[in-house]
């Protein structure tokens, strides 16, 4: 599984200018085949867990290779990964969702949502209803199988409590993150088993309830 993605990425890895991309575009089609062909399949099993995921195609999931160079110090013109977001909506909408990330040395899936802007309100809607529902996400992030593939909500957070919360709540805590995803590294080995889509499937399964919670909070 992913050869063809896992063999262009490790030479992009090596050769990340627009000259190599351009006498090399057969092994960057070859693997975005390859990458849109698998997402496509994960679509499907994602839509029988959830059904809010129901009738996405792959270039609606799949973020573009193109990196934007403008602000970053960074001027390197590709990235270095194939990622691929299953939410209700597509990778744009402000949704939670399924993602897949394929980097030779950093493979992980994970579901949540990552940053969501807090000018449109959806962090604090998010918040507001693990203020409100406590003990029913706490319960949800305690789930063995959950605490198995996952375990915890890790990433940025603020240092002080968000506004319009007490800061003497006992999920304080857990009101202070900026994204709120779930995270499983895998190893290059593991993702090109035969079994791969299995393991992906099964990970994305068991993030459902989180994700489904997340996105009843954000509607």
């Amino acid at each position: 599984m992913f050869e063809n993605t896992f063999s262009f990425l490790k030479a992009l890895r090596e050769n990340n200018n627009r000259e190599w991309y351009a006498a090399h575009k057969d092994l960057y089609q070859r693997a975005k085949t390859e990458f849109e062909h698998l997402t496509e399949i994960l679509i499907y099993e994602c839509s029988r867990l959830d059904a809010s995921v129901a009738g996405l195609a792959p270039n609606d999931c799949i973020f573009r290779i193109f990196r934007d160079v403008r602000f970053s110090k960074n001027k390197e013109p590709y990235k270095t990964n194939f990622g691929a977001f299953i939410a209700p909506g597509g990778r744009k909408a402000m949704r939670a969702g399924y993602y897949l990330h394929v980097e030779p040395g950093a493979c992980f899936v994970a579901g949540g949502i990552y940053l969501p802007p807090a000018e449109v309100l959806v962090l604090r809607a998010i918040r507001k209803d693990i203020y409100e529902h406590f003990e029913e996400f706490s319960e949800l992030l305690a789930e063995s199988e959950l605490q198995r593939i996952y375990g915890s909500i890790e990433g940025e957070h603020l240092k002080l409590a968000p506004k319009g919360f007490p800061k003497d709540f006992k999920g304080i805590e857990l009101l202070k993150f900026k994204s709120y995803g779930l995270l499983s590294s895998v190893t290059d080995a593991a993702l090109q088993h035969p079994d791969s889509l299995q393991h992906i499937v099964n990970s994305f399964r068991v993030a459902v309830p989180f994700v489904r919670f997340l996105n009843e909070a954000i509607e």
